[in-house]
């Protein structure tokens, strides 16, 4: 199969389907997947991001029978697949979820709508944000939470990244690519990083640590609207400086993407989706969640692509034992819209 013929949409979008996926990371295309092969014919809705966030990553080390593959690489060839063994993916976006009737009603951003016999959720999790007005006026023009994303256009100048995790410190070595000066502001005295990644950070010449501080503002001109530093607090003493900077990229870490079932599924963990330990079932029976939606504790490609495998398992036995021959399940009254 060709790479065109591998990746070109359907035509239409089926009024039902045994099971709908929402979303399309490793968790989402290895549902997909497996339950392609069920023959159980799944759509795949596609989110905002296709792929998810390692179509915003470059290097992954860490995929299992690649010693180094390119992130979009990666979910394109992911993608492929699923299409090869008959899934049917839609670029398009779930707006609502009714996860209170019988079937389940999916509503998506083009105005078309599916029902659904079984939901397997593959959301994943977005960027975190400081939740300053000073960083909200400069987001896309100089405040990034992507360095991979915008790192290029910091040539030979000076950037700032917040946080302490891996995330924080992987932009940080990212943008020495780029960058002639990367200063790492963190609100502790230790990083949670990796220690690998920490002896990478601590080596390169280019990087240099503000331990103990905060951003209180990012600071920048009006016209044109353009970062120019950060002021930044000392949570110890409270004393404050400034730090000249181009970019400033707002590294702590990811959210669960969980705002479509937060009223109607149960979560924990800060917006995480809760499962039944050992499976990927939630609260609502039919209803499947995998990958970053619902880990809050190893969130990586290769664990969240299990659970892809283990939501559509779960979801073929779900469909066994209650919808037999497609047939809904007769002890499932349904509810009214």
């Amino acid at each position: 199969m060709s790479h065109d013929a591998a990746v070109s949409a359907p035509e239409t979008l089926p009024k039902h389907t045994r099971i709908l996926i929402v979303g399309s990371g490793p968790a989402g295309y290895t549902a997909a997947v497996y339950a392609s092969r069920a023959m159980l014919n799944p759509v795949l809705i596609q989110g905002m991001q296709p792929g998810g966030q390692l179509t915003i990553t470059t290097e992954v080390e860490n995929w299992p029978g690649a010693t180094e593959i390119q992130g979009p690489e990666l979910m394109l060839n992911m993608e492929a697949h699923a299409r090869a063994m008959g899934a049917a993916i839609f670029i398009d976006t779930v707006t609502k979820l009714d996860l209170q009737v019988r079937p389940f009603v999916a509503h998506l951003d083009s105005g078309a709508q599916i029902t659904a016999d079984a939901v397997i959720l593959a959301t994943g999790a977005q960027a975190r944000w400081l939740g300053l007005e000073s960083e909200e006026k400069f987001k896309g023009f100089g405040v990034s939470a992507c360095a991979t994303c915008d790192g290029f256009f910091y040539r030979n100048r000076e950037v700032v990244v917040l946080g302490g995790g891996n995330t924080a410190v992987e932009e940080a070595l990212f943008l020495t690519n780029f960058a002639s000066k990367v200063t790492l502001v963190h609100r502790r005295d230790s990083l949670r990083a990796e220690k690998i990644l920490q002896d990478r950070l601590f080596k390169h010449p280019k990087v240099e640590v503000l331990w103990d501080h905060e951003l209180a503002e990012v600071q920048g001109t009006e016209a044109p609207l353009g970062v120019t530093g950060v002021r930044v607090r000392n949570v110890k003493t409270g004393a404050e400086q400034v730090i000249g900077a181009d970019g400033v990229f707002v590294a702590i870490g990811h959210a669960p993407a969980s705002e479509l079932v937060k009223d109607q599924l149960e979560l924990h963990h800060g917006g995480y989706v809760k499962v039944e330990p050992g499976t990927t079932r939630t609260s609502i029976p039919g209803v499947f969640a995998a990958g970053d939606l619902t880990d809050h504790v190893y969130r990586q490609a290769v664990t969240s692509a299990g659970m892809g495998c283990m939501a559509a398992l779960d979801a073929e036995k779900y469909l066994a034992e209650h919808h037999m021959a497609g047939a809904p399940n007769p002890d499932v009254a349904e509810i009214p819209a």
